[in-house]
């Protein structure tokens, strides 16, 4: 049975760049909650704080005003580099593959970098490979050999390689055809409905929103507000 708890909360949080009298707000005021088991866009236009959201969430810049609870932890409390590592999967728009080596080298490496043990690690990238969608052949191509939706398919296998609890996507479709975006889609919603994880992927894209459980929209904060 399903656990759609909250597992991560936004409360009232901010970011402002400078000082905190003339420091322009890049982010104002925003409270989201997201549960187990769903799918989130995160829609906005340019400069409404989309990518700074992101940051804030993936632990790289902290709130300036109020706080973001991971599993009722706050991340102001908890060790984020093994936050990162552990708890949640970042998927990138441009895929950050080391592009000269193979796919499988990419998975593993993240594997070392979690501090996974054990002697079967091609193995288990294989199986990450195959969940989705890639053949077992792929393993031993270099990524610049891939194309764009198979980059992006082994950028998700990497932050799956340590089975975090939350996937959180930078416009992961943003350089792909529609059917290739729509199957990327299927790939996350799948990770959501059947393995239980949170899923949140900031886009432009119509097309994603209409595939997702939730959209949430940010707006551009106004000067002097």
């Amino acid at each position: 049975m399903k656990d759609n708890k909250v597992i991560l909360s936004i409360k009232n949080a901010s970011y402002q760049y400078g000082d905190a009298e003339e420091g322009e707000y890049a982010l104002r005021d925003v409270s989201y909650d997201f549960k187990q088991g769903k799918v989130y866009a995160i829609r906005g236009r340019s400069g409404t704080g989309k990518t700074t959201l992101l940051s804030l969430i993936s632990g790289l810049e902290r709130c300036t005003e109020g706080e973001i609870i991971f599993n009722g932890k706050n991340l102001r409390d908890i060790n984020l580099d093994y936050y990162r590592s552990h708890d949640i999967g970042i998927v990138f728009q441009s895929y950050n593959l080391l592009p000269f080596m193979t796919a499988s080298e990419n998975i593993i490496l993240s594997m070392d970098a979690s501090g996974i043990k054990g002697k079967n690690k091609r193995e288990k990238a294989i199986t990450l490979m195959k969940s989705v969608g890639l053949k077992e052949s792929y393993a031993d191509r270099k990524v610049l050999r891939l194309s764009g939706g198979e980059q992006q398919r082994v950028a998700i296998a990497r932050s799956l390689s340590y089975n975090p609890k939350m996937i959180v996507a930078d416009e992961p479709t943003g350089n792909l055809d529609k059917q290739t975006e729509e199957e990327i889609m299927a790939i996350f919603r799948e990770l959501a409905h059947k393995q239980n994880k949170c899923v949140i992927i900031v886009t432009h894209s119509q097309n994603v929103c209409d595939m997702v459980d939730k959209v949430y929209e940010l707006k551009k904060v106004k000067k002097g507000k």
